[in-house]
């Protein structure tokens, strides 16, 4: 994750995309975020977010 005036740029299973950083307030690159509309809403451990891509993946 890249931050950048704001911003941060986001992989999403190899789609990256640009979101904004405004409603967290530390963040930083590495950093695992929950995005909802465009916004990353909160940071999620480690763990969070490899059993997010788990089921992601078994929805596929």
């Amino acid at each position: 994750m890249k931050i950048q005036n704001g911003m941060a740029l986001v992989d999403a299973s190899g789609a990256k995309r640009e979101v904004s950083a405004a409603l967290i307030d530390e963040l930083d690159p590495g950093d695992y975020v929950m995005v909802h509309a465009g916004m990353a809403i909160a940071k999620i451990t480690d763990n969070d977010a490899d059993e997010t891509d788990d089921i992601l993946e078994d929805l596929d």
